[in-house]
């Protein structure tokens, strides 16, 4: 397999999307703020993220499994290779408990494929 590099820009208050294990294989996007999903609602959060992804690869944004499990918080979303700007995340709360999450908690993942 070859190895891919991708210019990532952070603005003021994003983290750098990382692996919270080597065998991972979701980067794992933070939230830059403090932020409540009220219950059957969903919130949309500018990441602070922009990714530059070659031509051949997509980006994909999937559900924090914990997230899901534990407070019913979904999140999706693909990443054209030719989208520039900051990566957004949307929430989904498919709970009755609105859902709090502070600044720099992670709140979604990304994976990159072919």
């Amino acid at each position: 397999m070859k190895s891919v590099v991708m210019k990532i820009k952070l603005d003021d208050g994003a983290r750098m999307p990382e692996k919270a294990h080597a065998t991972d294989v979701g980067y794992d996007i933070c939230s830059p703020i403090d932020v409540v999903v009220p219950a059957h609602r969903s919130v949309f959060i500018d990441s602070g993220v922009h990714i530059h992804i070659p031509l051949d690869i997509a980006g994909v944004l999937i559900s924090k499994s914990g997230l899901n499990v534990k407070h019913g918080i979904t999140s999706t979303g693909l990443i054209d290779p030719d989208y520039t700007g900051s990566i957004g995340v949307k929430l989904y709360n498919n709970s009755v408990t609105d859902y709090k999450s502070a600044k720099l908690v992670k709140i979604s993942q990304i994976m990159f494929i072919p």
